[in-house]
């Protein structure tokens, strides 16, 4: 039904020659593509179509590293696909290139297309290209894209699943597939057949090291001030560190605030966080700024480490109970959402989480992922933008 292929070169020609030969004789009505960004994305696509035929709708979008079953990549030169036959099974592609105008604008829009396709509780894997202007940084917020969204669909209940694209692991730039070329500013919906359902598992790797405390401060992604002190200074002090103005990518790898949901005081659990990434730090203001602006003032944060050990024994037990949870299915497809900043190169953890994911799924499933800048999965009967988590879904028949 799915065919992978994958492949690295400098030339994007070579590397879908190397897809080709790795998909066979299938003559595909769909591609889900991820690419390395130091390939041109009009050139990709050239190469896709004098492969695949020029009728072959392409989907997805750059990639700051690919991972497939037997390796994986982020130097900018890796290409993977999902090649798609002729099926009952082929989704339907929904588009929306507006996100420049306002995301949740963007997402509303989505949202009422998403509604009039999809089938209730129906898979819709989305994908956007998460950097809105390259200088000064600034992000398109999943956030705001998803509550847009979320407020098109109007009560219509569907499994969204998705992530944002990169060029690289330094953000420095994002583009996507939108079925007929590369777009800017856009986001591109997969809608599946009700036949499918999807088994998903949140892959984590946080622990707190704070007690709960309050946003006293905040005007969009910048907090200023926990319990009526300056953010920037609270961090410092509980982790032991000068961040000063700290790079994005360093901020990264130190800390993220999570706001824990349900219970406040049951036994730690990770799946009860929502962690948000720090983008930056300015000494003058006192002042961090997050990937996403969905916190709030009064919203209750923890500050949490990253944990390079807690990290593989949650890729091991999600991969163990997402393996269980097959019992009785016919798998159709995984594919693996990873956050950058899990890989080896940002988080110095000695093992590549994503190669215990591609070794430890059943063999029998046909797989795929990419490294992104955002997950967003059902999270507490809600589909939400996720940092620094790994994203594995498998679609299967029912």
């Amino acid at each position: 039904m799915v065919a992978i292929g994958h492949g690295r070169s400098v030339s994007a020609g070579t590397a879908i020659e190397q897809c080709r030969a790795a998909v066979g004789d299938m003559d595909p009505r769909l591609l889900l593509v991820f690419c390395g960004g130091k390939h041109d994305g009009v050139e990709i696509v050239k190469a896709l179509r004098a492969e695949f035929g020029h009728e072959v709708a392409i989907v997805g979008g750059s990639a700051a590293g690919v991972i497939w079953r037997d390796g994986l990549g982020y130097s900018g030169l890796e290409v993977g696909l999902v090649a798609f036959g002729e099926d009952e099974f082929l989704p339907q592609v929904v588009v929306n290139r507006d996100l420049l105008e306002g995301e949740h604008a963007a997402g509303l829009a989505l949202g009422r297309s998403l509604a009039e396709t999809a089938a209730e509780d129906a898979v819709v894997l989305m994908f956007y290209d998460s950097v809105a202007n390259q200088s000064p940084l600034r992000l398109h917020p999943a956030s705001d894209l998803v509550a847009g969204l979320q407020a098109g669909l109007a009560g219509h209940r569907i499994r969204l699943i998705g992530g944002g694209t990169l060029t690289d692991m330094n953000l420095s730039d994002a583009w996507v597939l939108d079925g007929k070329t590369v777009a800017k500013h856009a986001a591109v919906a997969l809608v599946f057949p009700p036949e499918l359902k999807d088994q998903t598992v949140i892959l984590h790797g946080c622990r707190p090291v704070s007690t709960f405390m309050e946003i006293t401060r905040i005007e969009g992604a910048e907090v200023f001030e926990l319990d009526g002190r300056p953010a920037l200074s609270v961090i410092e002090q509980m982790l032991g560190l000068t961040l000063g103005n700290t790079t994005s990518q360093d901020l990264s790898l130190i800390a993220t605030l999570g706001e824990k949901q349900g219970d406040p005081y049951a036994t730690y659990n990770e799946n009860s966080y929502v962690n948000r990434l720090i983008l930056r730090a300015n000494r003058t203001t006192g002042s961090i700024t997050l990937f996403e602006k969905d916190f709030h003032l009064g919203t209750r944060v923890q500050i949490m480490s990253r944990d390079n050990a807690l990290m593989l024994d949650s890729v091991r037990n999600g991969i163990s109970a997402i393996n269980q949870a097959q019992h009785g299915t016919r798998p159709f497809l995984a594919i693996y959402i990873d956050c950058a900043g899990r890989a080896s190169a940002r988080s110095g953890a000695a093992v590549e989480e994503a190669r215990l994911v591609a070794d430890g799924l059943s063999p029998t499933i046909p797989f795929l992922g990419f490294y992104s800048g955002v997950e967003i999965a059902p999270f507490e009967g809600y589909s939400r933008p996720l940092d620094w988590t790994g994203l594995l879904t498998v679609l299967s028949v029912r």
